[in-house]
């Protein structure tokens, strides 16, 4: 393990917590190692939330998922004040002391403190916008959670800070394996909406004892001074972009909820959930890897170069396929796995899928502007494309969810190569750079898609629902393989993978 390495501080010194210069030593290996330990661990939450959804959706209506999607609108966008941007201040900044992560901790708290309060003042005003009283307990009930986000937010940045993802995956893994299992019993006692209420008050809570019997640093003090002033306005920037851009993602639950009513959100909400969540379990943990890593280089331009590439690359490789195949097999991917009630999710299901195609790579541009502390830069970006965004989201609307669903892929799409050139401005990348590590995935995922849809058309057969996904799925991945490697260089590339995967091997049975 990372901590019995000599190199790395040892546990009676008190800066422990706050030191990253054992890690520049041997970076990779703490790469490739942590993204492979956080990747396991996606796959098994990418697992358990899948099968999850498809016992639970069984159980319950596309109108209990659309009352909780009617609150969570408004309460996820108020819980985005409680970290203030404020432990990405803490993983970015490269000398940090105790002094300043306490203060950053107890302006966390106080904001936390403060967001349940509010939101509960709120609850009546959130039953009266949607003339739906049930909200007003729901609203309470999802309130009492934020407290908890805020205690977890530093110990969290300073576990990433010294990359002990091993100890963030295992506190993930355990705290969404007892929140769906509260939900599952609840739902089969049939409590309807209130299984999702209490599944998303459980994991804030198991996550805030995890990570604070897991980090060991506790909090002193608080010291605002000079030196704390630079990582707030850091934190505030970030808090600004973090605000647009959900005010921006979230808008079209918001219109459909409001306009078009709970059942139709409720299919607008599971189909866009189903879509990203594969997505999530890629872009997560190479997040959890990547940043860190590029901020621990972020002043030598060559290393930072190669080291954005080889995490671009291997993001793209595994999120693209998985969309493109997605939105071909969508009809019996939603029906088979939630039943037949979810079948006017398919078009939904297809009309996002540009959104979640690009959203393979959407990290991307997020990894530059926060490892170079461009946290400004980043929030003048996000007003302008969600002036756009909006504008879209408005005239879709007229059309119900599908209206809002093609506004979102025209949006999205359109704007995101102004967005890297952007981004890219005055860095060590370029978007000439970025467009050579995406072309061979893009075509491969493509041609991959339409052969397996040309596939699907002349071969009809009638076996298991869940054998017929597998065996969809397999095919498809060999058409992928099959396409890559034809493409120039693609045995090269397919051997760079493998030599990477060896290395992994290695590296693991050296830690044993």
């Amino acid at each position: 393990m990372p901590e019995s390495d000599s190199k790395v501080p040892a546990r009676t010194d008190p800066e422990r917590f706050f030191r990253t210069e054992h890690l520049k030593a041997d970076l990779r290996r703490r790469s490739i190692r942590g993204g492979a330990i956080t990747m396991m661990a996606q796959i098994s939450k990418l697992i358990m939330q899948f099968g999850s959804l498809v016992v639970i959706a069984r159980l319950l209506t596309p109108e209990d998922y659309g009352l909780i999607g009617m609150v969570t609108v408004i309460t996820g966008f108020i819980s985005i004040f409680k970290d203030l941007g404020l432990s990405m201040a803490t993983v970015q900044r490269e000398q940090i002391t105790h002094a300043q992560v306490s203060t950053l901790f107890w302006i966390n708290v106080a904001i936390s403190a403060a967001i349940m309060v509010l939101t509960m003042v709120l609850a009546p005003v959130i039953g009266w916008f949607y003339g739906e009283p049930r909200l007003v307990a729901i609203t309470l009930a999802l309130a009492s959670g934020f407290i908890f986000g805020g205690l977890t937010v530093q110990h969290q940045a300073l576990l990433k800070r010294q990359m002990r993802l091993t100890a963030l995956a295992i506190i993930d893994i355990i705290a969404m394996l007892v929140s769906i299992a509260i939900g599952l019993i609840l739902a089969i006692l049939g409590k309807g909406y209130w299984a999702l209420v209490v599944m998303q008050l459980a994991m804030p809570i198991i996550n805030f004892i995890g990570v604070w019997v897991s980090c060991g640093w506790r909090p002193g003090k608080p010291k605002l001074d000079s030196e704390v002033m630079p990582m707030l306005a850091f934190g505030g920037w970030n808090t600004g972009f973090t605000v647009v851009n959900y005010f921006t993602r979230n808008l079209d639950n918001l219109l459909i909820g409001k306009f078009w009513g709970a059942d139709q959100l409720g299919l607008y909400a599971q189909a866009y959930k189903l879509l990203v969540l594969p997505l999530q379990q890629i872009n997560f943990p190479l997040t959890t890897v990547a940043l860190p890593g590029l901020c621990s280089v972020q002043s030598d331009p060559e290393r930072y170069r190669s080291y954005y590439g080889k995490a671009v690359e291997l993001m793209v490789m595994l999120g693209m396929p998985i969309t493109v195949y997605m939105a071909v097999d969508a009809d019996r991917l939603i029906i088979n796995l939630l039943g037949s009630q979810w079948s006017g999710a398919v078009i939904l299901f297809r009309a996002l899928a540009p959104v979640a195609f690009i959203s393979t790579f959407n990290v991307a541009t997020g990894w530059v502007f926060i490892s170079l502390g461009r946290a400004d830069r980043q929030f003048h970006w996000n007003v302008f494309s969600s002036i756009i965004t909006v504008i879209g989201f408005l005239i879709g609307v007229r059309w119900g969810a599908l209206g809002v669903a093609i506004a979102a892929s025209i949006t999205f799409c359109g704007l995101r190569y102004p967005n890297i050139i952007y981004c890219f401005k005055s860095t060590p990348l370029t978007p000439e750079y970025l467009l050579e590590i995406l072309w061979r995935p893009t075509i491969a995922s493509l041609g991959a898609g339409g052969l397996f849809w040309i596939t699907r058309q002349a071969v009809i057969v009638s076996i298991n629902p869940f054998l017929e996904i597998l065996l969809d799925f397999g095919l498809y991945t060999l058409f992928y393989l099959f396409c890559w490697c034809i493409l120039p260089r693609g045995f090269q590339k397919m051997r760079e993978i493998t030599q990477l995967f060896k290395e992994l091997g290695f590296q693991r049975k050296k830690a044993v």
